[in-house]
């Protein structure tokens, strides 16, 4: 009598009926096909009652333990992943792939870019395309990251001294999750190296005091780490990152959107505002980009995307489209210097875009001559 219970389910192919056992053997010419057939028709698998007489019995196929290909499941979701993706996450193609296959495999992730070109929001439609649970930390905002990682000790009078696990314990021993570490790279150094364990994938523990003989807490199978980082100089908020935390991560650098892509977003958030009023958004954004990253560029820094949406939300309010850019655009650019100042320069652009007093939708009629422009703006 085998002490190895081995189930296998039947499958036709033409006039013949094979038999694939759970063990991934093949069954077919070790049972006879009347039998095989048999439970075909029934909807039943056989299950091998005595192997020394090759007797096999008939089971419900709730009771077949079929081994899981988790490679296939990989590989198939990897096909599939483009068909799940929010329609308002612009990405290519390969990097939401990359994402998707991240997820499955309980990887560790680093999206990095300019701010608001949809990093967070990538991990959040992460999550949700593939249904798994989903944890945020802002680890920029946190001031006291023992407290906000591990948890915090207690006196009670009726209990007497206990501990409280921060949230981060809970979402770390919870499977498939989805745990997104939000602009890491402005975190305190104290939360760095209170993650370098949970990161590293030979560890994947937290230990929840610095004491070699304190309790840790395991990293649950399947968990996914999705860091956020703004990396350059322009960020002065941030601080050089240690080689040890971001060789734990794969990077990939999110892209800005086209110009294109920027109406597209926008009207799918905002499609009872005027298409020409969002055309116009996009093209003063594409602008702003362009002299940044021109040589000879005027301005330091562009309007986001994050910025773009909230445009487009005053235009939806009602603000007309000279009110909207004063409210969220002019007051993020310097305006030392006067009539060469990066704001006058801001406006200046604006200006161009602003409808003319006939009516004309998102008209690019220009308000001011080159001569007395400086002057107007000057008063501002």
């Amino acid at each position: 009598m085998s002490t190895e219970t081995i189930f296998v389910t039947i499958e036709q192919k033409g006039k013949n009926f094979l038999a694939t056992g759970n063990d991934g053997v093949d069954y077919t010419d070790k049972i006879e096909k009347d039998l095989r057939e048999s439970a075909f028709n029934d909807g039943t698998a056989l299950q091998l009652f005595d192997a020394d007489e090759n007797m096999w019995v008939h089971v419900p196929m709730s009771m077949v333990e079929v081994p899981v290909d988790l490679n296939a499941e990989v590989k198939l979701a990897i096909q599939n992943a483009y068909q799940i993706k929010p329609s308002r996450l612009f990405i290519t193609e390969l990097k939401w792939k990359y994402l998707v296959r991240t997820a499955k495999r309980g990887k560790n992730l680093m999206l990095t870019g300019p701010a608001g070109c949809g990093k967070t929001l990538a991990a959040k439609s992460l999550g949700q395309a593939l249904d798994l649970p989903f944890f945020y930390f802002n680890l920029g905002a946190t001031q006291d990251p023992r407290s906000s990682l591990i948890g915090n000790v207690h006196f009670d009078k009726e209990q007497g001294t206990y501990f409280s696990e921060s949230e981060f314990i809970r979402a770390i021993q919870t499977k498939n999750a989805i745990i997104l570490l939000d602009e890491l790279s402005r975190a305190n150094p104290e939360a760095w190296n209170i993650l370098m364990t949970p990161l590293d994938m030979e560890q994947r523990y937290l230990r929840l005091d610095e004491r070699n003989d304190q309790a840790i807490v395991n990293v649950a199978e399947g968990v996914t780490f999705v860091a956020t980082a703004n990396i350059g100089n322009e960020y002065t908020s941030t601080r050089t990152m240690d080689w040890a935390l971001m060789d734990r991560f794969t990077v990939i650098e999110m892209d800005l959107l086209t110009k294109e892509e920027e109406f597209e977003l926008l009207s799918l958030l905002y499609d009872e505002v005027d298409p020409d009023h969002l055309k116009n958004v996009a093209e003063i954004v594409q602008l702003t980009r362009n002299e940044v990253y021109s040589d000879s560029g005027k301005l330091t820094s562009f309007i986001s995307t994050r910025t773009s949406v909230e445009l487009a939300s005053l235009l939806y309010d009602g603000f007309n489209f000279e009110e909207a850019f004063e409210a969220a655009v002019y007051a993020q650019y310097d305006a030392e210097g006067g009539p060469d100042s990066e704001r006058t320069y801001i406006k200046q652009i604006v200006q161009k875009f602003i409808p003319s007093d006939k009516g004309e939708k998102g008209g690019r009629k220009n308000l001011f001559t080159n001569d007395d422009f400086g002057k107007f703006m000057g008063s501002k």
